[in-house]
């Protein structure tokens, strides 16, 4: 996979589609590589007419990583509630996102993100409006503290256990992850979720980045006011049964901003099952309409 210098440092990403067509560009959310976002799922979009990026945000993946700036410690912060400062913010982060667009010799597209990639794109939306052609925030939130919690204790069975030390045990993990906050209302495909868990570690393991990616995300702001000055068409999904973002985040979302389309899932918790792929990519696909060509 290529890699464009940005914003001050190295971005892997890939891209499927015409490079005409208009691009949407997929931003995956915490500790998760741009390969969470599904290869028939980036299939499903491509084959509707667009030009899809997608990337390991900074300090994930392949992209650069943020070791120099140390980490905090997770259970001190979970305990006390004592933020350090952060090596970089959510904004930061969209800045990235403009910056890998700018390097593609794309001015505008339709962003979609998911979860802290929701939180990274709506923040998007806010700072490049004029870039953004439609906006698609999956299963995140509004930075809202009264709102998107995550159920008591999930946090720290996905952020205090130990690394997984080879690709069994991350295989393993990504089992009790599902368990704990996925699609109970779905079929659960064991062999898909350990071959993910297994790939997305032999790829590129890096647990120092999720705990600042975790900490830029413990100190986002709440975008509520901004959201409201949004104009751009834009799609809201989340899961009914979502245990990481309650879904209350993602109706704060949609009632934020103006004119915006809701679609709440039931039996969907934090991750997107591969039965919604094809109907997702359609709903992304209508609301590029009413944005008009890009």
């Amino acid at each position: 996979m290529p890699q464009v210098h940005a914003n001050g440092i190295d971005l892997e990403y890939d891209e499927r589609g015409d490079p005409s067509e208009p691009a949407i560009l997929l931003i995956m959310g915490l500790s998760a590589q741009m390969t969470a976002w599904d290869d028939r799922f980036v299939g499903e979009l491509a084959g509707r007419g667009f030009r899809v990026i997608r990337f390991d945000n900074r300090d994930i993946g392949l992209s650069t990583w943020f070791d120099e700036a140390g980490v905090p410690d997770p259970v001190e912060v979970l305990a006390t509630g004592r933020m350090p400062e952060p090596a970089y913010t959510i904004s930061d982060m969209a800045d990235d996102a403009a910056a890998l667009l700018d390097a593609l010799g794309v001015d505008r597209a339709h962003i979609v993100g998911a979860s802290m990639g929701g939180m990274i794109a709506q923040t998007f939306a806010i700072a490049y409006p004029d870039r953004t052609l439609t906006l698609t925030s999956i299963m995140s939130t509004t930075g809202n503290p009264a709102v998107g919690q995550p159920k008591e204790g999930v946090p720290e069975e996905l952020f205090l256990s130990p690394a997984p030390a080879n690709a069994d045990e991350a295989a393993d993990a990504g089992v009790r992850t599902w368990k704990l906050i996925g699609s109970s209302g779905f079929e659960f495909d064991e062999d898909r979720i350990r071959g993910l868990a297994r790939a997305s570690y032999e790829r590129a393991l890096h647990p120092e980045g999720v705990i600042r990616q975790g900490l830029a995300v413990l100190l986002q702001p709440d975008r509520t006011e901004a959201l409201a000055q949004l104009t751009v068409p834009t799609l809201v999904i989340h899961g009914e049964v979502d245990g990481l973002v309650d879904v209350s985040g993602g109706r704060a979302t949609a009632e934020a901003i103006p004119g915006s389309e809701l679609w709440t899932i039931p039996g969907m918790g934090h991750d997107l099952p591969p039965v919604l792929f094809a109907e997702v990519a359609d709903r992304i696909a209508a609301l590029a309409g009413r944005a008009g060509p890009g």
